[in-house]
């Protein structure tokens, strides 16, 4: 009897799964997909292959601090659509989110729930996809601000599911107090959650098991395109920028709180470039002597890096 309540509670434990599929267009759908782990669906934004007659490969684009909601988008401020039109690639964008890292978090928080975002996005979701969408099972992942962070973070700790990664304007430190103060704005000061809640106390194990920084060793053979810029107002700083709107406020903004957050985060991605030439692993570095935190610089990147993704996911 024992053995048969065991199994039937075996049998009962959630699975993640595709729940259901929303066409927006012809190459654009939105797809829900049951998070065993996080107890609850996430949905997703998927562009489909310019010729999906063979499977083709995905890349996975995460969008920054807002998670995909609201206008601080690739959808809201990049070419996006244009820019994918021809191209024979699966683009997945998660909907949610925001202020989470897109790491799995130690502890529920009252503010932002359940996150287990690295179990979802490396074991979860994949083969999800690949089913549903018919994929080559190869992948990159790219992401911009917080995400930038991320996806370095994703792939130390899963490698081999990644061909490439694009980290642009993301801070590739997490255990150091300038990549804390990072994350602790995010988390705390725009998501108001509990940064301890996330990978425990700032002095414990979780913060380094995740830095990008002190696990470089493990980013060897990715393909790794990485990108910051000094903060000095740049060519998206005009009022004609689709992230500015048209709004001298927003260009404003751009320019100063755009300039410092880019500023910290090239200090960041410096040490990193020094770290990877000391373990002697290639990587594509794009530091730009003017540019801000802003969306006309991640869509150039995006178009940058698009050669030497494309190359390793085989297109």
């Amino acid at each position: 009897m024992s053995s048969a309540v065991f199994a039937s509670e075996v049998a009962a434990e959630p699975v993640s799964s595709l729940s259901r599929i929303e066409i927006e267009a012809d190459r654009t759908v939105v797809a829900h997909v049951y998070s065993a782990a996080m107890d609850r669906v996430v949905p997703l934004r998927v562009r489909t292959p310019a010729d999906a007659s063979v499977p083709r490969p995905t890349l996975y684009l995460l969008n920054g601090a807002g998670g995909g909601e609201g206008k601080a988008t690739w959808d809201a401020r990049t070419d996006i659509d244009e820019f994918f039109a021809d191209k024979n690639v699966n683009v997945v964008t998660p909907l949610d989110g925001s202020f989470t890292y897109y790491t799995d978090w130690e502890r529920d928080d009252p503010a932002l729930g359940r996150n287990k975002w690295t179990t979802f996005l490396t074991q979860e979701l994949p083969p999800i996809v690949d089913e549903a969408f018919g994929t080559t099972g190869v992948n990159a992942i790219a992401g911009l601000s917080m995400s930038g962070t991320s996806v370095l973070s994703l792939a130390i700790e899963e490698p081999s599911l990644y061909e490439a990664v694009g980290a642009y304007s993301g801070c590739a430190e997490t255990s150091t107090e300038l990549g804390q103060l990072y994350v602790r704005t995010v988390v705390e000061s725009r998501g108001e959650a509990d940064v301890e809640n996330m990978w425990g106390p700032l002095d414990g194990p979780g913060w380094a098991a995740n830095d990008p920084y002190v696990n470089a060793e493990k980013l060897r053979g990715i393909d790794l395109y990485i990108s910051s810029a000094t903060g000095l107002p740049g060519a998206h700083e005009n009022l004609g920028a689709r992230s500015v709107e048209g709004d001298p406020g927003l260009l404003l903004n751009q320019i100063v709180v755009g300039g410092v957050i880019e500023a910290a985060v090239n200090d960041c991605t410096h040490r990193l470039a020094t770290r990877l030439e000391e373990l002697d692993i290639p990587a594509t570095f794009e530091f730009r002597s003017h540019g801000t935190h802003s969306w006309g610089y991640w869509q150039d990147d995006l178009h940058a890096s698009w050669p030497m993704i494309a190359g390793s996911i085989g297109l």
